[in-house]
């Protein structure tokens, strides 16, 4: 489908114009860096050109509503230059004001030290972290293929946008930008236009340091269309080098710059100029140079305001148009219209979550990873935002969608990505679906490789991006395969993390609540821990009660002892009080299938839990971690795994029925000596106070 006539702005063709406003851009952004003493004013400067062709002639945005549908997704992938995207959004006329610019760097403004896509409207996605941007656009241009192949009609392309970005050598030495843009060109992404800013430093100095390689042919190799620009003094080498891009639209596009870091500075192409203020002295040198006053900081000439003003009522008049088209959208494919509203508005299903599988007298037993396919197929027919898939684990993580094809070049209406053996880049990409709207996606590894992609679950948790990751083998349990797949420490890693949930359901119903949990929460990334081998369902298990993230699976106020478990260890904390129960010994057993939603409950309700004044034993198959602030004494892993059977493994670590009965005796005849346990909610941290197991 062919882009609307909306879509198409001409050149001003006054060259002089062109270029005071290139010169504008440069001196403004060295002004905000200068100002707080601190960022990084070279690659604004040398990628100027770049910024002035892309939002005067090429991109559809809406100052007015950023969060416009319909917007080109722009993402500056080397982030450090965030002047340079600040600069460009004032100009333009978003919510960043001159004082914000004035603040640049400095605590509470919108115009902070990175991109963050929470703080500053027009910026898509947090891009501190170099490659993570580049990535991110992979995954909108794939949400932007899938969601024209499921929305737009004949004379109605309610979904035809491109995405832009600037990236840096550093972004293109990132193994992330490798995962993702060979993904990106087996897709045939041919709306995501990469404009790599080849300067040829890095802070250690000159590329020539590290990073040697042909760009152009490894791109071209991974099924990219390259195009090489190596004269900025003239304008139309990019320009025209833009609108092939545009053209091509089965290959994804980079457009490789040259371009001097700091152009018109005194250190001008060296690393001296990139993450450092240019100095009084030497702005005052670039002011000249380009024709500014040295004495005045923040100078917006009358014509390139008026210029961007020119602009800025182009492209509100193009969101009109593509309103008045979406209303008549409405009218004639009400279904579709009103799907996509829901989707707009993050709004779930009616009765989507009912749809989750809860268990059933006669049910059979079966490992967490198939518990966690059943949740995922009984919603995904009534849920078409889903989208997601595995790195390269499909048969292991059981997350293929039994309602829909792949998601490939050819077939852009299906919703399972394969997204081969990348989990950086999956994960990267999963954010940049999010961000892009209209998609939920999810993504699946084995829980120990989610060390692989941590960089980007910590961005999906730092930008507000609900992404659902699906981590199965999520112990020792898994068996032979051995420590190097055994995860001990990442559940505490990613426990860790602010602003994400680990959740380790222990059967059916607490399987149902993680999916509830993950699906009602927007803004936090949810991380589902599932088990290789097969699990009971217990009774006393409850979906509503596991969304409050701990809570009594069975024992009542007459209690000698607490025992709390996740996951397969729940199971074998409710046969071991039943074991005690034989000898004299009353043991409650909660279930923490979520620590981080635990933490949230009033401390009322975690005494009601976990009790007050009785001793508590923590059992998980992995690192003690954050256990100490909910237990007295915990059974737990202490070194890596090893490879044998997942049952060898569980007793030679102590996770058996024998080893948790008599570390509750220990436990119970220990503290009564005392006279009881200490407040978990008023102590400091304790000691074990048995030894071993």
């Amino acid at each position: 489908m062919s882009s609307p006539d909306y879509k198409k702005r001409k050149s001003s063709g006054d060259k002089a114009l062109d270029n005071k406003c290139i010169d504008t851009i440069r001196v403004f952004s060295a002004d905000m860096v200068q100002a707080a003493n601190s960022g990084h004013p070279g690659a604004p400067m040398g990628c100027a050109p770049m910024a002035h062709l892309l939002w005067s002639e090429n991109m559809t945005f809406s100052p007015s509503s950023p969060e416009w549908s319909n917007r080109d997704r722009f993402v500056l992938s080397n982030g450090h230059a965030c002047a340079l995207q600040y600069s460009m959004l004032h100009l333009t006329g978003y919510d960043v004001t001159l004082d914000d610019c004035k603040k640049f760097r400095q605590l509470g403004s919108k115009t902070p030290g990175h991109p963050e896509n929470f703080c500053t409207d027009g910026v898509e996605v947090c891009t501190g972290p170099l490659g993570q941007g580049l990535t991110n656009a992979v995954g909108m241009a794939m949400a932007e293929k899938h969601l024209a192949a499921t929305f737009n009609q004949p004379d109605f392309p309610v979904v035809d946008h491109f995405t832009y970005v600037i990236c840096g050598d550093g972004c293109l030495q990132e193994g992330v930008t490798s995962e993702a843009s060979s993904l990106a060109g087996h897709l045939g992404l041919g709306k995501l236009i990469v404009l790599y800013d080849d300067n040829n430093i890095t802070i250690d100095g000159s590329t020539e340091l590290s990073f040697t390689e042909d760009v152009s042919m490894r791109y071209e190799s991974y099924g990219w269309h390259v195009q090489a620009v190596t004269d900025l003094t003239n304008l139309d080498s990019l320009r025209n080098a833009i609108s092939k891009a545009r053209e091509v639209t089965d290959k994804p596009s980079m457009i490789k710059v040259k371009t001097v870091i700091g152009l018109g500075s005194k250190k001008e192409g060296t690393h001296g100029v990139h993450g450092a203020p240019l100095g009084a002295e030497d702005l005052s040198h670039v002011k000249s140079k380009y024709g500014f006053n040295p004495e005045e900081s923040f100078a917006v000439p009358s014509d390139v305001a008026a210029h961007y003003a020119s602009v800025s009522k182009q492209v509100e008049a193009d969101k009109s148009s593509w309103d008045a088209m979406f209303a008549k959208y409405q009218a004639a494919h009400p279904a579709l219209h009103a799907e996509f509203v829901r989707r707009e508005n993050r709004e779930l299903p009616a009765g989507l979550l009912d749809l989750l599988p809860v268990f059933k007298a006669g049910d059979k037993d079966l490992a967490s990873r198939k518990l966690s396919e059943a949740c995922i197929n009984s919603i995904a027919e009534n849920f078409p935002e889903l989208m997601g898939g595995s790195a390269d684990l499909t048969p292991s993580n059981l997350t293929s969608l039994k309602c829909s094809s792949d998601f490939q070049a050819s077939t852009p209406a299906g919703r399972y990505i394969r997204f081969g053996v990348r989990e950086h880049a999956m994960a990267g990409i999963c954010n940049g679906m999010f961000a892009h709207g209209n998609i939920r996606p999810y993504c699946a590894t084995f829980l120990n490789f989610a060390g692989y992609a941590l960089g980007s679950i910590r961005c999906s948790a730092l930008s507000k991006f609900g992404v659902l990751y699906v981590m199965t083998h999520d112990s020792i349990g898994l068996g032979e395969d051995g420590p190097t797949h055994q995860p001990i420490e990442m559940i505490e890693s990613l426990r860790s993390m602010p602003n994400v949930n680990v959740l380790r359901p222990c059967d059916t119903n607490e399987t149902n609540a993680a999916y509830q949990i993950a699906l009602t929460q927007h803004e936090t990334p949810s991380v589902i821990c599932l088990s290789r081998q097969t699990l009971p369902n217990l009774a006393g298990t409850d979906p509503a009660k596991a969304q409050k993230g701990g809570y009594i699976v069975s024992g009542g106020d007459n209690t000698d002892l607490v025992l709390v478990g996740t996951g397969s260890e729940t199971g074998l904390c409710a046969k071991a009080a039943e074991e005690l129960a034989s000898a004299g010994i009353k043991a409650r057993v909660v279930s923490m299938m979520c620590m981080d939603v635990f933490d949230a409950q009033s401390e009322d309700y975690k005494k009601s839990v976990l009790g007050e004044g009785l001793p508590v034993i923590a059992v998980e198959a992995a690192a003690i971690g954050s256990w100490n602030k909910y237990s007295h004494v915990q059974v737990c892993m202490k070194t890596f795994g090893a490879s044998g059977k997942g049952g060898d493994l569980m007793s030679k670590f102590g996770f058996t029925l024998d080893n948790v009965v008599a570390k509750s005796k220990l436990v119970v005849d220990y503290y009564k000596s005392k006279g009881s346990a200490p407040d978990l909610f008023s102590r400091p941290v304790w000691d074990d106070v048995v030894s071993g197991h």
